[in-house]
């Protein structure tokens, strides 16, 4: 051997030597914990201990570390974070079932609540010049807002098929999937809904799986780390290993189920949906009765026949629901579904956290309440319903009439389906029909944080809590209200933030109607109450104790009448529907008339909607209820020639729809007409229509307002083929239109007798749009008219618009991201100081506001003032009137309708349309001939 390996050789030897006390120790520990069968046939001490920790863990309830509360800083605290006393505040706590409400301080600091109540001189000299100081100046605050059914960061925005991830197609049963695996850290609503001052939101999975997976609840701020797990709120100690720290208790886990129609997406019907839950329960029960059995005789200390713990990695979220370790939040809509799920529950033990959407909880409470465990609480929408059959029977009194019920009731957003910005909305509409003041806020604070399992941290403010605050510039029931200032883990959130100074009326919480018969009737009728107006049996209708008339005519809404003050209140008197007196009337000689007391309420404007396929839908989800789309020029298949082939046109009159539920709740709202063009998917919908929403047939007097008022088109990136293509086919049509049926109606776009309404987001669609009007009116010598919908980026181009006399129509109202080319909206405050509509405005720019779906025509009342509040509050009663009423007939029709002594009018009680506490109580109908009593 040569001397250098000898060398190397005995360096080897003396390492082995030095390193068998290692190797001993390494054997040893192998033995203990890993035995083989060789070894022995049961656990060795070591494990046995483990073991026995791990069984006494499962019996643990979920809970806060016992020092949780004596935390003087929250583990989500950021460094450098300076402290923080709102001062002045109008504090709404949480507390007392929502009740407590007092005007004091809020000390923050270290991502923690410090102190609510009033704090001297000496507290601000010992922080010294880090603590900053906000005078709220009597502002309400509350805790941020909390949604409890989110998708958020799953079904992030702009929806792009590369960020979107909120349902698998892979299986019915999937408890192991998790929604932190698809969140999306750059969805464009993180930023959007904390200025509406959501702070939390519970992220679910899709409901297109019966078990979609498990929710992670997050806050909503950005961090440093930028990581979707960085958001999490309290991840379970799963997260990250398939069995809980046994020191610690365990915290609450978060599952989606869904029922119904939803899990159909992939073939399910019910049947087969609830067997799939029962197969699924019936393997995590085996596993927890195995695990049971092992445990009882590992604390027993019976080892004999113990082997390995009895787990599986696919089905161990699952075992934990049974154990009552997870709150299970099921997508339920209808009776039948109540008790599928009720029965499982009860069959396998575990408790419901909450129903969500639970259309029809409302009329089977007593079977909710047959849930296993603590009766479940009931997350819902404000008024979206009918959208689907298993909605159809939804109610706007469901809230109300659940909390007398004696449930939690949560309003959610089900975010992209509902804006998350506005959760708070959802509750001012509960409140409107009746939910109570303080549940109505403790629906999207505290009772979410209760239901969620993180009532320890979030939902109110206490002492020790975390600090997730909102400052709002009004009552946050007040319609409208936009947070001032929102903190999230002590941080203020909002940079520089637009505030728009409201009236002192909108910092008290706003009177609402009696709807105490209309509540009661939704559940007698079993969810489909009647809607049908009530025609006046006599000619002439006195309304009296009038505060105000404003009437639509050629230049638009005029105010007529208005009371100096309550003693002055004027009389209004109707013949077949028309006003002919309007101030001081005399009616000693009108033989018993029918007398309406508006208890100073107002006569105004009947509101038009346009945007949504109202009067061509029943139920949009059910191909049988509804007109359904026409033919696309530019798909493949194309127009059958029977039609008339590319110069086919289609008009809405034809598939009118009349009496849809829809349409009655938005008469019922004020809303007297409606303005809809045929539904279509591809560039050319067609001829629209303008129709009565009160009248019960086409062939009734009055049905038909307008039998054809404006073409419409559709210029979409979602739209194929290419934009250029889209543009370059509508200019063909226009300079030189096919001959054949739609010839003639071309000819009357460019003869400027009637609009050309296009439908269009992007604001370099609406660019072009802009350069072929131009075309047109160089090539024809004459002006057309155009309005563009949707509009989600034209106040980019304002001035172009007002100097081009492009009219638009906002639709939605709030901007939202939701695709590609939507994404450079115009938030409003607290983002902006302008909006869309006031940038628009500003230019000269004639402007509506429209709604994408049917349920949403009835509130279309509050659109146009939620609209005006934003925009800064300074637009008169008839300008506001005007954005849902005689601009969208001037965008829309050319003007043509705008015959004074034919239009509609709504007479309210309590407060003109625009007042929140108002109720509608009669529409007056000159081109139907009558008064119909509401």
């Amino acid at each position: 051997m040569k001397a250098g390996n000898a060398a190397r050789a005995g360096r080897h030897a003396a390492a082995v030597r030095g390193l068998w006390p290692l190797l001993l120790l390494t054997g040893l520990l192998s033995y203990i914990y890993y035995p083989t069968r060789e070894h022995s046939k049961y656990p060795q001490p070591l494990a046995r201990a483990s073991i026995v920790s791990r069984c006494r863990a499962l019996t643990l309830e979920p809970a806060p570390p016992e020092n949780f509360f004596n935390r003087t800083a929250s583990d989500r605290f950021v460094p450098g974070t300076r402290p923080h006393l709102i001062q002045n505040a109008k504090l709404w706590t949480g507390r007392a079932n929502g009740t407590e409400i007092f005007s004091g301080d809020v000390l923050i600091d270290k991502g923690l609540i410090k102190g609510v109540g009033h704090f001297g001189s000496a507290l601000l000299e010992a922080y010294g010049s880090e603590l900053v100081v906000l005078d709220a100046k009597n502002a309400w605050v509350t805790p941020g807002i909390v949604d409890i059914h989110s998708h958020l960061g799953d079904a992030s925005l702009p929806e792009l098929q590369g960020a979107t991830d909120d349902n698998s197609p892979h299986g019915t049963i999937q408890p192991w999937l998790r929604s932190l695996d698809g969140l999306n850290t750059h969805d464009d609503s993180y930023a959007l809904s904390i200025a509406g001052g959501l702070t939390t939101a519970l992220v679910l999975p899709g409901s297109g799986n019966a078990i979609g997976g498990q929710a992670f609840a997050i806050k909503l701020r950005r961090t440093k780390e930028r990581s979707a797990t960085s958001m999490v709120l309290e991840a379970p100690y799963q997260i990250n290993s398939s069995f809980p720290d046994p020191t610690h208790p365990p915290r609450w886990r978060h599952m989606k189920h869904a029922c119904g129609e939803n899990p159909r997406w992939y073939g399910d019907t019910r049947m087969d949906t609830i067997y799939a839950f029962r197969e699924a329960y019936n393997t995590a029960s085996q596993i927890k009765h195995k695990q049971d059995d092992y445990c009882s005789k590992a604390l027993a200390d019976d080892w004999e026949t113990l082997d390995e713990f009895p787990e599986s990695l696919q089905w161990e979220a699952l075992v934990d629901v049974v154990r009552g370790r997870v709150k299970v939040n099921v997508h339920c809509y209808e009776a039948v579904d109540f008790d599928g799920i009720v029965r499982l529950s009860n069959e396998f033990k575990f408790p419901v956290a909450a129903f969500h959407h639970a259309m029809e909880a409302y009329l089977v409470p007593d079977l909710i309440k047959k849930t296993y465990g603590r009766t479940p609480a009931i997350a819902l929408f404000a008024a979206q319903a009918r959208y689907k059959r298993e909605a159809y029977r939804g109610s706007e009194f469901a809230p109300r009439i659940l909390a007398e019920q004696g449930f939690t009731v949560l309003m959610k957003s089900d975010h992209p389906v509902m804006n998350s910005r506005h959760l708070v909305y959802e509750a001012q509409q509960a409140y409107f029909y009746g939910l109570s003041e303080n549940l109505a806020i403790a629906s999207i604070t505290s009772n979410s944080a209760e239901v969620m399992g993180m009532s320890h941290r979030i939902g109110y403010i206490k002492e020790g809590w975390d600090a997730d605050l909102v400052i709002w510039d009004s009552h946050p029931l007040a319609l409208g209200a936009t947070p001032i200032q929102v903190f999230i883990d002590g941080i203020p959130q909002l940079e520089d933030p637009h505030v728009v100074e409201k009236p002192d009326s909108f910092q008290q919480a706003p009177s609402v109607p009696n709807f105490d018969k209309e509540a009661l009737q939704a559940v007698e009728y079993d969810g489909l109450p009647p809607l049908e107006p009530i025609a006046a049996t006599r000619d002439l209708v006195v309304f009296i104790n009038v505060q105000s008339v404003l009437t639509l005519g050629s230049s638009g809404v005029q105010e007529v009448f208005s009371a100096t003050d309550d003693n002055a209140r004027g009389t209004v008197v109707a013949e077949a529907g028309r006003v002919i007196c309007a101030g001081i009337c005399r009616i000693q000689h009108i033989v018993n008339p029918k007398v309406i007391d508006l208890q100073g309420g107002a006569i105004s404007p009947g509101l038009v909607s346009f945007g949504s396929p109202l009067g061509l839908e029943h139920i949009a989800q059910e191909p049988s209820t509804v007109d359904g789309p026409v033919f696309d020029q530019l798909s493949p298949a194309g127009v059958p020639e029977v039609l008339g082939g590319a110069s086919a046109i289609i008009r809405a009159a034809d598939g009118l729809l009349f009496q849809t539920r829809d349409a009655l709740l938005a008469y019922r709202a004020g809303v007297t007409s409606g303005i809809v063009a045929p539904t279509s998917t591809g560039v050319f919908a067609g001829l629209a229509v303008s129709f009565s929403l009160g009248a019960a047939h086409k062939l009734e007097r009055g049905a038909v307002v307008q039998e054809i008022t404006a073409l419409h088109v559709s210029v979409s990136m979602s739209l194929e083929p290419s934009v250029s293509t889209q543009i370059a086919l509508l200019r063909r049509q226009l300079l030189r239109p096919l001959d054949g049926v739609s010839k003639a109606w071309f000819e009357k776009v460019t003869n400027g007798e009637m609009p050309l309404v296009v439908e269009a987001h992007s604001a370099d669609i609406i660019a072009s749009l802009i350069l072929l009007k131009k075309e047109v009116e160089t090539v024809k010598g004459r002006k057309i008219k155009m309005t563009i919908t949707g509009a989600a980026e034209a106040h980019l181009l304002a001035q172009e618009l007002g100097e081009a006399d492009v009219g638009v129509i906002l639709n939605p109202a709030r901007s939202f991201p939701l695709q590609w080319e939507d994404r450079r909206i115009l938030p409003g405050p607290p983002l902006t100081a302008h909006t869309p509509i006031s940038t628009l405005m500003a230019h000269n720019v004639t402007v509506g506001v429209g709604v994408q779906e049917i349920w949403d025509a009835r509130n279309t009342r509050f659109d146009i003032v939620w609209a005006s509040l934003s925009a800064g509050g300074n637009m008169s009663k008839a300008e506001v009137l005007a954005l849902g009423s005689s601009n969208l007939v001037k965008l829309l029709t050319g003007g043509s309708q705008l015959q004074h002594e034919q239009n509609d009018m709504v007479a309210t009680m309590g407060g003109d349309l625009l007042h929140f506490g108002s109720k509608v109580v009669a529409i007056l109908s000159p081109s139907r001939g009558l008064v119909d009593v509401l």
